[in-house]
C-alpha cells in the first residue's frame, strides 16, 4: 500500500471517522496530531490549501477531509488510491 498520512487535532470526531474508513480498507497510516503545533498547522495549510481537520494525504496526493474521503470511498476511488 501507499504511504498514507492523516493530519488530526484534538478533540476531533471527524478525525476518528476518517481513521475508521482507512482502517476498514486495511490502510496503514501515520497520524500527525497538530493540536499543539501552530507552526505545523500553518505549514499544512500552505501545502494543502486546507485549514480544517482531518486532512488525508495518500502518497503525496491531498485527498482532502472526511467528506472527500467518504466520496472517494463511495466512488471506488479510495481503493484505487490505496492500491500498490
Amino acid at each position: 500500500m501507499k504511504k498514507v498520512t492523516v493530519y488530526t487535532t484534538d478533540p476531533c470526531r471527524r478525525c476518528g471517522n476518517a481513521k475508521a474508513i482507512l482502517e476498514r480498507h486495511g490502510a496503514e497510516y501515520e497520524e500527525v496530531n497538530l493540536a499543539k503545533d501552530p507552526d505545523g498547522r500553518a505549514e499544512l495549510a500552505q501545502r494543502t490549501g486546507l485549514q480544517t481537520f482531518p486532512q488525508i494525504v495518500i502518497d503525496g496526493h491531498t485527498v482532502g477531509g472526511l467528506d472527500d474521503l467518504r466520496a472517494a470511498e463511495e466512488s471506488g476511488r479510495l481503493a484505487y488510491l490505496l492500491a500498490a
